[in-house]
């Protein structure tokens, strides 16, 4: 795994070892930083379920002023902290080692632009996850939130929670869901 582009293009990135962690792939994750690339310089950047780290590094390595990493795994953990040192962003990151819905509580910012959720598949994590992003203060109807998932995956449920989605890219065997918060 690599960055892609921006200041710390082609530096290599550790991951994790066994099956916890599924990394983005190079070609799906830059084909969401194309359609992010007006968006991201400048923005506050949410990796939530971070894993090595790879999608808010891309963030940063693309002009992100500041990228939060949230992850509960020790071995994801070494490897967010090694991959921040190889791509000298460490002064811009904020690695929280923590579970997502305790993380986000310990982040303070006015507003978040753009929040990326990757979480274990296998877990019903998605909806835990935007249920305490909907009681954030820093998600305005301008956060960006974007899902990863399996293609099968029925994201109705986000209504209910105060999210509306504004589109879907779909690949393969998995998809990315933008939502927003619903203006009042």
């Amino acid at each position: 795994m690599r960055v892609i582009a921006g200041s710390a293009r082609r530096l290599k990135l550790v991951t994790p070892e066994g099956n916890d962690t599924r990394p983005t792939q190079d070609r799906i994750k830059e084909t969401l930083f194309n359609m992010l690339q007006m968006q991201v310089p400048g923005a506050i950047f949410i990796d939530l379920f971070a894993g090595s780290g790879g999608i808010g590094i891309e963030a940063l390595s693309r002009g992100a002023k500041k990228a939060y990493f949230i992850e509960n795994a020790q071995g994801a953990y070494k490897c967010i902290m090694a991959n921040l040192k190889t791509t000298h962003f460490e002064e811009d990151a904020t690695v929280l080692k923590q579970d997502v819905v305790i993380g986000l509580r310990n982040i303070h910012e006015e507003e978040a632009d753009i929040i990326f959720i990757d979480p274990p598949y296998h877990e019903d994590l998605y909806e835990r996850t935007l249920m305490q992003l909907s009681s954030m203060d820093y998600v305005t109807e301008h956060t960006m939130i974007i899902l990863e998932s399996p293609l099968e995956m029925d994201f109705d449920f986000v209504n209910d929670l105060g999210f509306e989605i504004r589109r879907v890219k779909e690949y393969k065997t998995n998809k990315h869901v933008f939502i927003y918060r619903k203006a009042d």
